[in-house]
């Protein structure tokens, strides 16, 4: 099973849709059955998955989460920026540090891409 990490920490649009379509891409050579997909996002990147402020990528976010991707936020910058975890696109998933998530990830076997 191939596993892949995908990680944003800065509230650059262009850097989310190209680690979208990155995952995309992947999806088209793989069969999601046989890949383990996340995306962490930390710092000031959280933003970028509020409801609010995603009108272009929410729909790609859930259809990618619909497919086994994994959406992770770091609660950490959640509080930071006083977000609420409800007003985050469906498919999003609260955890505790990001910092942390990427470490487990890797440990875990996952290969790390930052676009």
């Amino acid at each position: 099973m191939m596993k892949v990490v995908f990680h944003l920490d800065v509230d650059e649009e262009k850097r989310l849709l190209m680690a979208l379509s990155n995952i995309s891409n992947l999806l088209k050579e793989i069969s999601a059955k046989d890949a383990a997909i996340s995306l962490v996002a930390n710092g000031s990147a959280v933003r970028l998955f509020v409801k609010e402020n995603a009108s272009y990528s929410s729909s790609r976010i859930e259809a990618l989460s619909g497919q086994g991707v994994r959406f992770f936020m770091c609660n950490n910058s959640l509080a930071n920026f006083k977000i609420d975890p409800k007003a985050l696109v469906k498919g999003c998933e609260v955890t505790k540090a990001g910092v942390l998530e990427l470490i487990e990830r890797q440990a875990d076997g996952c290969a790390y891409v930052k676009p």
